[in-house]
């Protein structure tokens, strides 16, 4: 009964680390939320709150084996770097994370409360795909109300009861992006004076353009998986395209990377395209 017993366990070890290994974990970084008027560069120095809810979350994925990236760090290298060109917050949000080489990146939002019943702390944890800027988790969690002012124990407290499940819905997703690939959007179109339309005759083959750009995404998608929304004579859109979120050599290949590709072979076939990227969307213009 004993040798059962024991030959159960490491059975159901074995499982649970085949079950761990088998789909890389994800790097991270914990990022801070910031309203309107907030800058991103500032915003840890003045509330120790979100201090100590970015730590907390980092250390809830450091206990469960995830590699993750340090904001602070990157930021004061950005910054030491001057690698900052505006004000903006979006731009600079997005040099952090292209810098961090993070593949997700976690969003942290507080918010305390105090009345005569007691004290309270809410966080909002929000988990997104680095390449494509899609939603993998989302998670409100609250610690209770105290008789206390220690709202850094309660913004801990909070995130300690909903860091479980949180990871648990990340991890779900990002093994779903890892066996079937990421979504992006690619969208063909042509400017005011090309000579050039999605019939023009292309190539050695002088196969039409829709043809071209049809066999391309067969050929360059992950395991052949993409999706036509239409074509018509001056606009092609490909509203679900699979890529990889590792290229050859295991180094992160994001949407960017994927436009370029694409770029640069409309240019091996003669043409002359202008490329925007907004998120998960490849904007293509064949000029």
């Amino acid at each position: 009964m004993k040798k059962l017993i024991l030959s159960l366990i490491v059975c159901f070890t074995t499982a649970i680390t085949l079950a761990q290994t088998s789909t890389q974990l994800p790097k991270i970084m914990v990022i801070p939320f910031t309203k309107d008027g907030e800058d991103l560069r500032t915003i840890l120095d003045e509330n120790i709150n979100s201090r100590i809810a970015i730590t907390k979350i980092k250390e809830g994925f450091d206990s469960r084996g995830f590699t993750t990236v340090d904001f602070v760090g990157k930021l004061k290298i950005a910054k030491d770097n001057q690698v900052f060109t505006s004000d903006n917050q979006t731009d600079i949000k997005s040099k952090i994370i292209e810098m961090s080489g993070c593949d997700v990146y976690v969003v942290s939002e507080v918010d305390t409360k105090k009345d005569n019943t007691g004290t309270s702390a809410s966080i909002i944890i929000s988990s997104y795909d680095t390449s494509t800027g899609n939603s993998l988790s989302n998670k409100v969690s609250n610690s209770g109300k105290f008789e206390t002012d220690d709202t850094g124990r309660l913004v801990a407290k909070a995130v300690d009861k909903c860091m479980e499940e949180f990871i648990a819905t990340m991890n779900l997703k990002f093994a779903d992006i890892q066996k079937n690939g990421r979504s992006v959007l690619v969208d063909f179109s042509f400017s005011e004076n090309s000579p050039f339309t999605m019939t023009s005759q292309i190539g050695n083959d002088k196969l039409a353009l829709s043809d071209v750009c049809l066999l391309y995404f067969s050929t360059n998608s992950f395991n052949n998986n993409y999706h036509i929304q239409g074509t018509t004579n001056l606009k092609m859109l490909f509203d679900d395209v699979k890529i990889p979120i590792k290229d050859k050599n295991q180094n992160n290949f994001t949407t960017n990377k994927f436009a370029l590709e694409i770029f640069k072979y409309l240019k091996t076939l003669g043409l002359e395209p202008s490329k925007e990227i907004k998120g998960s969307t490849i904007y293509l213009t064949i000029n």
